[in-house]
């Protein structure tokens, strides 16, 4: 593993879980959740997430990208989706009073012509053990920054030093 992924290093495995979604311009609704970290040596960690609604098991959404580490606990988010939005987020790593790993991370998201107005993205990430909780926040369609989404995952497998997400780039 390259040392400038070891804070990030919880995060390997692969994850599951539920979540729940909401925003003004659509009906709430639940979704199962699958994210995958791995790598391959290199200082980044390889990132794949794929949602599928709760009760219908219809494909809901996917991104894949990489999370870079960067000086004094900063993190980058670099993320595409298949919807044409893509996000470059910038963070940082800490430790709350509990020992948790917080990630937080703060976009403007560039967009290809055809995807839905998208001005602001947030996130939270949330590691204790082997449970990951996030929240994300967006600016869309015309709303300022309102609460979208919130899941909480457990690691279904082992961290390994290379997973499915992987890759040579």
């Amino acid at each position: 593993m390259h040392q400038a992924v070891q804070p990030l290093a919880n995060l390997l495995g692969a994850w599951q879980g539920r979540g729940h979604g909401e925003y003004p311009t659509i009906e709430p609704f639940s979704y199962v959740e699958e994210i995958t970290f791995g790598h391959v040596g290199k200082p980044f960690l390889a990132y794949q997430q794929r949602t599928r609604h709760a009760e219908s098991g219809q494909p809901l959404h996917a991104e894949t990208g990489y999370w870079r580490p960067v000086d004094d606990g900063g993190v980058e988010l670099v993320l595409a989706h298949p919807t044409g939005i893509l996000e470059c987020l910038t963070g940082n790593t800490t430790i709350d009073d509990e020992g948790r790993t917080v990630i937080e991370f703060t976009c403007r998201p560039v967009l290809s012509p055809t995807a839905k107005s998208v001005t602001e993205t947030s996130r939270v990430f949330t590691i204790e053990g082997d449970t990951l909780r996030y929240d994300m926040a967006m600016a869309a369609v015309g709303h300022d920054l309102t609460h979208h989404l919130s899941a909480r995952l457990d690691r279904v497998t082992a961290r390994r030093s290379e997973s499915a997400a992987s890759t040579d780039a």
